[in-house]
């Protein structure tokens, strides 16, 4: 029991309380770990990995875990960490964002042995009188506690009462499921405590909450987003994965180092040493971490051919080795260039394509385009250049 605890905790940023764990784990029952995650996005990234490999860890403890798909909150949006309010999500967006989540969670868990569940099942079926009895045992006080909200409030910023709503029905799906765990990022506590909190007053064991640290996004400033397009996607192709992995910072390749491969505090040390002595190369040490997370989060195979790709094309500029997209009802036409970086696959939404144009980062055959409004008229065989290490040859 102390190695499994051990290894339970190692990478965590709270576990609340620690004891209650440490109990649970005593019984030597199986426990119910719950890790939910609402479809607002096609994608899962290598954000969500970080949860999704502790949970993994309880799996191969053998703890039954649970995959909650929150299409329920996901028409309401979760609140936490936004300055406003989201824009409400359709039916049909929900379907198809869900689609493909096993396929991308089944990369980190094993997917014989994990249990899906969307939290509609419960949720669709409350009654007003049981949805009421659940708004009672929360007062205003303690949901405007939270700091998003607070902030919101003294900024004098609108919330939307569904809003308040939704650190409760999260919280509900843990008396649902009769949760001993859940994880969660650290801009979840609040939610999780929610579910803690209702488990009591529903008179079931408190789940232990276990959070998880956030992990910055390519920028290195914002965690890691598909709508803020620092993101690595956990169903994008290997090589470009590489290749994102490959043009961080080099203060953030630390980052990454400790959170997604579990590198010692001892270990990032020698190596930050090694590079000031001048003894190991901050590119040869970046290429090491990307072949690792890529090994990891992918196939150890993807990993040797991205990484020989990625050598081949910018150290050896052998630009036979750029991503070949059609574009073939673009040729010969004024096409504006969001359009064809969104093609490309280059960008997620136009204020990415806007902020890589305004930083200069978007370039095609080594002329950089910079007007967000500009028109291009592509030709077979041109070379697309977005950011360091993205190259899409246009067929």
């Amino acid at each position: 029991m102390r190695n499994q605890l051990q290894q339970l905790i190692a990478g965590t940023q709270q576990i609340i309380p620690q004891e209650d764990l440490v109990k649970k784990l005593e019984t030597g029952r199986k426990l119910r770990i719950k890790l939910g995650m609402d479809p607002t996005a096609a994608d899962l990234h290598l954000g969500h990995a970080v949860t999704l490999s502790k949970m993994r860890q309880f799996q191969d403890f053998g703890h039954e875990v649970i995959f909650l798909i929150g299409d329920f909150t996901a028409r309401i949006g979760d609140p936490s960490g936004r300055s406003k309010t989201r824009p409400p999500l359709s039916e049909e967006q929900i379907a198809y964002n869900t689609k493909t989540y096993f396929n991308q969670v089944s990369k980190i868990l094993d997917p014989e042995r994990v249990t899906i569940r969307y939290n509609s099942e419960w949720l669709d079926r409350l009654t007003s009188r049981e949805f009421v009895a659940l708004c009672g045992k929360v007062t205003l006080a303690r949901i405007i506690e939270r700091e998003d909200f607070a902030q919101r409030i003294a900024n004098q910023q609108t919330i939307g009462f569904h809003e308040l709503l939704y650190p409760l029905m999260q919280g509900y799906d843990s008396v649902a499921l009769h949760a001993d765990v859940e994880l969660g990022g650290t801009d979840q506590t609040f939610n999780l405590l929610m579910g803690r909190f209702l488990q009591e007053h529903y008179g079931q064991e408190p789940q232990v909450i276990m959070t998880m640290p956030l992990l910055e996004g390519l920028d290195g400033v914002a965690k890691m987003s598909k709508s803020l397009g620092n993101a690595i996607g956990l169903a994008e192709p290997a090589d470009q994965a590489y290749g994102k992995l490959m043009s961080i910072s080099d203060e953030l390749m630390w980052r990454y180092y400790e959170i997604l491969l579990h590198t010692t505090p001892e270990q990032l040390g020698d190596m930050k040493h090694a590079v000031e002595r001048q003894e190991a190369h901050p590119m040869e040490l970046k290429k090491r971490m990307a072949h690792q997370i890529v090994a990891r989060f992918w196939q150890p195979q993807e990993a040797q051919e991205a990484q020989k790709r990625f050598e081949e094309l910018f150290q050896k500029k052998d630009y036979s080795q750029a991503t070949s997209v059609n574009c073939a009802d673009f040729l010969g036409k004024q096409t504006w260039i969001v359009d064809i970086l969104r093609h490309v696959g280059a960008v997620p939404s136009s204020s990415e394509a806007r902020r890589l144009l305004e930083a200069g980062a978007v370039s095609i055959n080594e002329q950089k385009i910079t007007e967000f409004k500009a028109t291009i008229v592509l030709e077979s065989g041109m070379l697309i250049k977005v950011g360091k290490h993205r190259f899409y040859k246009v067929l």
